[in-house]
């Protein structure tokens, strides 16, 4: 096996200044030290984790909570760029990744004592029910987290602009002529909840009133209940002339609905979606939807919980937000008169 004493000879340096190259420390020159990587990698060197941990106090582990209600696990298409955002830029600063969940083999344990258990030198909380007491009591801890799409005080939390996202597509919406707009939104969460308020005052700018009967509630990721919501929405005496989905998947329910009723995509009623997976780009009609940012919200969530666990004298928490981007496609028609 090799070690920093074989790299140290092989460098011409010593091995306290092979170890700080190897750690990142900012006290080895930047040639030196890129030298020093080069030569460990082609010597195939490998640290160990134990000793590691005993020199620095951290497994260089991190833990990720993702507590998906509907079940879908990697399979939404969100989460997985999101984590693989997050692990891509975890394991490129030497961190590795391990999912918390409430089991080990036949035991069962709270997320907090799991994280003790796999020695996690910090968390972030992806997917859950942020008012479960298993996650409050992680989140209280003394362990770093980080948190998707949810704002705990004192906690740093990356968040994508749904406020934003939603009044690009309502305003993109109302620029085509309707207004009489529906809006399906998914369970109640911080999420819908700033997504309803941005269609609320969107709405209200543009002097549209939506009648209660507009808007409905559903779940994320489930077609079924968005295929429900639709066929309400259809038999209204004065239904809309545009329907928004909690998201894109969600929208194929709607989309066999239409297709039952022989109503054509946008001819005779518009639609638009939330997320931008690749999905609803090659179904025709492409689909106007809202693109979150997943590489940037992955990312920066890596970055900002790294930096609280390196750097806990000088960490600050924060609300970082991330913008998406407004995908016209072709699904919203053009009203005229």
């Amino acid at each position: 096996m090799v070690s920093m004493k074989d790299i140290s000879i092989k460098c011409g340096v010593s091995v306290a200044t092979v170890s700080k190259a190897l750690s990142g420390r900012s006290d080895v020159g930047k040639k030196t030290a890129q030298r020093i990587r080069k030569v460990a990698k082609e010597m195939g060197y490998l640290p160990n984790a134990a000793a590691r941990a005993l020199k620095t106090n951290r497994t260089n582990n991190l833990g990720v909570l993702y507590v998906d209600q509907m079940q879908s696990g990697l399979t939404h298409e969100y989460f997985s760029g999101l984590l693989n955002s997050f692990k891509a830029e975890a394991e490129l600063r030497g961190y590795d990744v391990t999912f918390i969940s409430n089991n080990i083999g036949q035991s069962t344990m709270s997320y907090l004592e799991h994280c003790r258990y796999r020695a996690c030198d910090g968390v972030v909380i992806v997917c859950a029910d942020f008012n479960d007491p298993d996650v409050v009591e992680l989140v209280q801890s003394e362990i770093p987290v980080v948190t998707i799409d949810h704002v705990f005080n004192e906690k740093t939390a990356i968040l994508s602009n749904n406020l934003k996202g939603i009044r690009d597509l309502v305003t993109y919406i109302v620029e085509q002529g309707h207004r009489k707009i529906a809006f399906i939104h998914g369970e109640d969460t911080s999420v819908t909840q700033k997504r309803l308020a941005g269609f609320y005052r969107t709405c209200q700018e543009f002097g549209i009133t939506v009648p209660d009967a507009y808007v409905k509630s559903a779940l994320y990721h489930n077609p079924a209940s968005s295929a429900q919501a639709t066929r309400e929405l259809l038999s209204l005496p004065d239904p809309p002339t545009c329907i928004m989905y909690p998201d894109d998947f969600s929208f194929l329910g709607g989309r066999n609905v239409l297709d039952e009723l022989n109503l054509r995509i946008p001819e005779d009623i518009s639609v638009a979606g939330f997320d931008g997976i690749y999905l609803s780009q090659i179904i025709q009609p492409a689909l106007t939807t809202v693109r979150q940012d997943t590489l940037s919200i992955g990312r920066e969530a890596a970055v900002r919980l790294i930096d609280s666990i390196e750097n806990p004298k000088t960490a600050v928490a924060e609300q970082v937000v991330i913008d998406g981007q407004l995908i016209p496609g072709r699904s919203v028609g053009r009203i005229t008169g």
